[in-house]
């Protein structure tokens, strides 16, 4: 069983640290680590301290620090845009996708979104997705947690492809398949997943003038919420992610 991972905003400078507050009461409280026990720190940068239980309070542990390092960011990187969900899908969307190895989650407000974030309502819901990105990060081991960028209309999603090393928009009528385009060896890699009514003509002719292209994941038609982390996975197999 692999070593639990707690998130810290920074790591410790010297041998001896307190882990308090809600990370603290978790390791504490609820996963009851012991004296003796392991666990790793991570600042969620790629930092990480491996890390002994040397005294165990209400609610923190005291820990030894044994070993540090550093974990190289993924390159290339993984960027998703994902267009709103409504409910509870679009949150599920973002774990699943973190679980699988996204870099960076962007949200996007596109035509045919039956969500719309706007006002506290969009602050609340950008909240939900960056703490749900967290988590999810935290329960796969991730020393990198994806960062989840503000809202993005249509325009600045396709500012965002134009940037990119690769970028690509699943569509179910495209002529290719993305497992079978070549990929590049280094940089950006920005993949588009549109609304459950699907990306319009308009917004497609958009983003391929941007420098896109369009790629079907199957013959089946995959829902929103769980399009991003199918091709995620099917990109981190072919970038050699997974040996």
């Amino acid at each position: 069983m692999r070593t639990p991972l707690f998130l810290v905003e920074a790591l410790p400078d010297g041998d001896e640290m307190v882990l308090s507050g809600a990370e603290g009461r978790h390791a504490a409280r609820v996963r009851r680590l012991g004296v003796g026990e392991w666990l790793d720190l991570g600042d969620g940068a790629g930092g990480v301290a491996r890390c002994v239980v040397s005294a165990v309070h209400a609610d923190a542990l005291g820990l030894t620090v044994v070993e540090r390092c550093v974990v190289a960011s993924p390159d290339p990187a993984l960027i998703v845009v994902q267009a709103l969900v409504k409910g509870e899908r679009g949150e599920l969307a973002v774990e699943l996708m973190t679980e699988a190895g996204v870099d960076q989650l962007v949200p996007w407000s596109a035509h045919r979104s039956v969500s719309r974030w706007g006002g506290s309502r969009g602050e609340k819901s950008l909240r939900r997705w960056r703490s749900t990105a967290r988590e999810a990060a935290k329960q796969s081991r991730r020393a990198w947690v994806p960062g989840v960028a503000d809202l993005h209309d249509t325009a600045a999603v396709a500012g965002l492809l134009a940037a990119a090393d690769f970028a690509v928009v699943l569509h179910e009528a495209a002529g290719r398949s993305l497992p079978a385009l070549e990929l590049p060896d280094t940089g950006r890699i920005v993949l588009v997943v549109g609304p459950e009514g699907g990306v319009t003509d308009e917004e497609v002719a958009l983003f391929t003038a941007a420098g896109a292209v369009t790629a079907r994941m199957g013959p089946e038609v995959l829902r929103t919420s769980t399009a991003g982390v199918v091709a995620v996975a099917a990109l981190s197999a072919r970038l050699g992610r997974w040996p």
